[in-house]
């Protein structure tokens, strides 16, 4: 009986053991049904974003016309690609119009941005004229006759895009600067004069080349390539000019050393980044930007949101930077940028997701704020700002100021709750 007590206690520590840290905090994070609800939204959240092309849509997803097979939505991203044309008849004719031999349609046979004028600011309970109960409005129409269900999936897909997009600039800037700031200090740090000229010369080159010289590029309808093209520009310059420097460098008056207070130049920065009010500077840049993209707002948002996450990793590498472990590091020759990023760094972003969770919902929040404001975003893209702004023209629309503000509500809610639990049982 002993023995089989023993067998059985080993076996469970076995078991334990194989058990890692991840396993322990999933259980612990199931353990709070709100949490685990507002995962599964924020799950369902990203599939809609996702599928959102084959959840509501004016093209089926399968089709025969005139014997010929076709499958229109996926074709669409071959013909956006450049890797495929419409025919005539497609381009010239709606697609809702088309003879079908047959038609597989989405859920909700209607694009976000497709015109009914025969259905305009009709409610979902209202009676519609349309050929069948197939194509009725299932959450009713704006003033233009866009259908207000696919008008929240698109605008699923524009503010999740915007949380994510703007989160991940925020937190390559913030965590980087936060770093250099927190681990350093104001005398860690020790560049040479030549090392320190080069990079601030290649930088504002870069930023001139890159934003400046090339921005009809930027405005040219392919933002997104353009703007990728731009930073590999920036971060290329400032690679040649780091090799360039570490040549120069073998000259003594060149090489000669100071110290850099980048603590004090990196909280400075925050001070004047968040001594003027986002919104403001926001409409400074919009109104300086000729194209209007959601792109830009973007990246504005994120140019913004950096500064909570470099305060909170800041105030953790002054505490890690002083532990043990990272004067072992230093005792043992590491260099300093190894010990930063492999060792230091790791084990400071449990509190970032504070800073991450707010800064999503933020940005969610703001979007929806410019769009209702109609700045920044184009006025053809539908969003949940943009339906709440097309119900102050018709007060009676109350299903355009219900469901987009739920949306919202509901966003901001379940980004900030499930990121703020994550972080507590992490903590735990």
């Amino acid at each position: 009986m002993i023995f089989g007590r023993k067998k059985q206690a080993e076996i469970a520590e076995q078991q334990l053991s194989k058990r890692t840290y991840w396993s322990f905090a999933w259980e612990r994070f199931r353990k709070n049904k709100a949490a685990l609800w507002s995962w599964r939204i924020f799950l369902v959240m990203i599939f809609i974003a996702i599928s959102g092309d084959f959840i509501a849509n004016d093209k089926p997803f399968y089709c025969k016309v005139d014997g010929k097979t076709y499958f229109p939505i996926v074709q669409e991203y071959a013909v956006k690609a450049g890797w495929s044309k419409w025919e005539a008849k497609f381009l010239t004719t709606p697609w809702i119009e088309q003879t079908y031999e047959f038609a597989w349609w989405p859920p909700i046979p209607y694009a976000s941005e497709r015109l009914d004028y025969n259905n305009t600011y009709v409610g979902p309970f209202s009676e519609q004229d349309v050929e069948s109960w197939r194509f009725r409005h299932l959450l009713g129409t704006d003033d233009l006759g866009r259908d207000v269900a696919a008008g929240m999936i698109a605008g699923t897909r524009t503010a999740l895009m915007v949380g994510i997009v703007a989160m991940s600039i925020a937190l390559l800037i913030g965590i980087f600067l936060g770093a250099l700031a927190g681990y350093f200090g104001d005398d860690g740090l020790r560049l040479s004069r030549i090392r320190i000229l080069l990079n601030i010369f290649f930088l504002c080159l870069g930023v001139f080349w890159g934003f400046g010289s090339r921005s009809y590029a930027i405005s040219d309808g392919h933002q997104i390539s353009a703007l990728l093209q731009t930073l590999l520009l920036v971060i290329f310059l400032l690679v040649m000019a780091n090799l360039l420097a570490k040549w120069l460098e073998k000259t003594p008056s060149l090489g000669k050393q100071v110290t850099v207070p980048i603590d004090l130049m990196v909280m400075r920065l925050i001070e004047m980044v968040n001594a003027i009010p986002g919104l403001l500077l926001i409409l400074a840049f919009v109104a300086a930007i000729q194209e209007e993209s959601i792109l830009f707002v973007m990246l504005l948002i994120g140019l913004l949101a950096w500064t909570g996450v470099a305060r909170f990793v800041r105030a953790e590498l002054l505490r890690i930077r002083k532990m043990e472990y990272i004067e072992a590091a230093r005792a043992l020759g590491f260099r300093q940028w190894e010990i930063i990023f492999r060792h230091a760094l790791p084990n400071a972003l449990g509190p970032v997701l504070i800073a991450l969770s707010f800064g999503m919902a933020g940005a969610i929040l703001l979007e929806a704020v410019l769009s209702f404001l109609n700045i920044g975003v184009p006025e053809e893209q539908v969003t949940w700002g943009s339906l709440l702004r097309e119900a102050r023209s018709y007060a009676k629309a109350w299903w355009l100021t219900v469901f987009p503000g739920l949306a919202i509500f509901v966003s901001v809610t379940t980004v900030s709750y499930t990121h703020l639990r994550a972080h507590e049982t992490e903590a735990d």
